[in-house]
């Protein structure tokens, strides 16, 4: 079974093999965010990564990729939060 000390790009999406731990992950994220404090802080996390620019004219070259991955990680939370409403659950 993948874990995250498996070698490559098989030790990042170790949790992708096992649909039982996906399901987990996607109802504590749901359960997580879904209180006023959670949304009030996704709405920060958003307004300070994905409703911004990912790169404007006069930075460096490489800050685009770097603010893109930021908004990947905003975008799988927002991802997961609609999963894991229960009747999204695979059972």
């Amino acid at each position: 079974m993948a874990g995250i000390n498996t070698p490559g790009w098989d030790g990042l999406d170790f949790d992708e093999h096992d649909p039982d731990l996906i399901d987990e992950l996607d109802i504590a994220f749901r359960q997580t965010f879904g209180t006023v404090q959670g949304a009030t802080v996704l709405e920060y996390l958003k307004r300070r990564t994905i409703d911004q620019p990912s790169w404007i004219p006069g930075q460096p070259a490489d800050i685009g990729p770097y603010r893109e991955g930021q908004n990947s990680i905003i975008r799988e939370i927002i991802a997961r939060i609609k999963r894991g409403d229960i009747e999204n659950v695979r059972h």
